[in-house]
Order: structure tokens, then sequence, then C-alpha cells
């Protein structure tokens, strides 16, 4: 029996295997619960894809978070492959390059408003659009960069994820009633494709390593996957609201 036995746990932005998200996925089927992705435009195809290289092959359903068509279509693409939802996995995040890489002062904000809107308002969409289905209670989690701190490069993506980090907070006071967790999970620099796009990625990877009491490996995504399917089982009952680091510690370092 595993940790997420007899759940159905859906999980957005899985499009490689070096993904967090599919690393989440895997474990998630590892623990016995069953996995639907989703996936949009150009790149559906390929969640597809790594939809079958899964160790069993998951569903589909389209959706773009800032497409209110797809938010409300949501549910019942969903439930064509599973009755309810138990958990959801946010692992969505863009901003366009103009934003970041030490351009913070010099960003518009068509550029910053698209950043906020796929990488923090988009939680609070996937969280009311899939709300309805968790009619036994769940759990939704969210992966973040802690946004406490002016990152270098990370810019306008740095004010995005602190904006992110709140409205985990505000989903968490306003779905909490409806037995309907919320939490974040902070990883270190980890060399994903979304890092890829990141001008000058490894100034913020740098002496990580190092600084961190644990160790940091920046091409291993399991310790972090590991944290958010725990947070999608039962064993963090009452707790909600909250960021848990999986960092390797440097977030408790001084500088």
């Amino acid at each position: 029996m595993g940790i997420l036995e007899g759940k159905n746990i859906l999980v957005t932005g899985v499009l490689t295997e070096g993904s967090i998200a599919f690393e989440v996925a895997r474990l998630s089927q590892e623990q016995g619960a069953t996995v639907v992705l989703t996936g949009v435009g150009r790149s559906l195809k390929i969640t597809q894809a790594m939809g079958r290289r899964l160790p069993v092959e998951a569903k589909v359903v389209e959706l773009d978070v800032t497409n209110p068509e797809h938010l409300a279509a949501l549910p019942d693409a969903v439930r064509e492959h599973v009755p309810h939802l138990d958990g959801v996995v946010h692992s969505i995040g863009f901003a366009p390059q103009s934003v970041m890489g030490g351009n913070f002062m010099t960003g518009e904000w068509d550029d910053v408003a698209t950043a906020m809107h796929i990488s923090a308002y988009s939680l609070k969409a996937l969280a009311q659009a899939t709300a309805p289905l968790m009619t036994n209670g769940g759990s939704i989690v969210g992966l973040t960069f802690d946004g406490r701190f002016a990152w270098p490069v990370y810019d306008w993506m740095g004010v995005a994820k602190a904006a992110f980090e709140a409205v985990n907070r505000y989903v968490a006071r306003d779905l909490g009633p409806q037995g309907i967790r919320c939490n974040v999970v902070s990883a270190g620099p980890i060399k994903t494709t979304a890092a890829k796009h990141i001008p000058g990625f490894d100034q913020m990877e740098g002496n990580w390593s190092d600084r961190a009491p644990l160790g940091w490996d920046s091409s291993d995504t399991e310790p972090t996957a590991r944290a958010v399917t725990a947070l999608l089982s039962d064993w963090f009952p009452a707790t909600t609201g909250e960021m848990i680091h999986v960092d390797g510690g440097v977030h408790a370092m001084g500088q």
C-alpha cells in the first residue's frame, strides 16, 4: 500500500522526463495514485508522449490556465478519466526574457502582467477550477523558488513567485473549510527546461551546493518530487498555507 493508494492526482507542467512534474507523476503512480496530466497548445503532444513514458500511461487533458473556457471545461474533461480528484500539482510558470536576466528596471507592464498571470494568478484559477472535483477534500501543491529574496537575474519572475506564495496562503484560507489544503514547495535551483530559459541561471545556481548543509544536486528532481508527493498524501492532514523548503538547507543559512 502506497501513501497515495486509491487517490486521483492531476499534474500540470509535464514536458520532459527531467522535470519535477514528471518525477511527481512517476512517484505518485508508484505510491498507488491514478495520474491525469494537463497539456496546452503546441506542447500538448509532448505531454501526451511523456504520459506514455510513465510506468502507467497517463491520460492528458488540455488546459491553458489563462483561458477561462479551458478552466470552465476542466472538471468535465477530468471526469472523462477519473470521477473525482484528491490532489492537484501546480507546476506552471513563465516570464518573458525581457523581464529577467537583469532587466528588472526596464521591464514593461505587458510582459510583467504575463508573468504574473501565468506564474501567480494561475494558482487561484487552477484551484477554483478543480475544487468542485475534490468532493472529499484534497491537497493542492505548487512549486516555487523562495520569493522572500531578490535573487540574481530572476527579477520579475521573483516578484511573481512572491505573489504565488501569497496566493497559496489565500487559497488555503478560502478552501480550507472544504477540507482542501494548499501548500508550496520551494526547491533549490534545478536544471529543468524552465531554468534553461532564465538568462544567467548559473548565477543563481552558483555555489549552492557549497552553502547547503546537506549538499545539493541541481540535476536531481527526486528530493523535491518526494516532498510534493508527501504533501499530496494524508500524512500532512493539518498543514496548509505553508512553504516547505527542499534546498539542502540553504534557506536557513546566513549569506
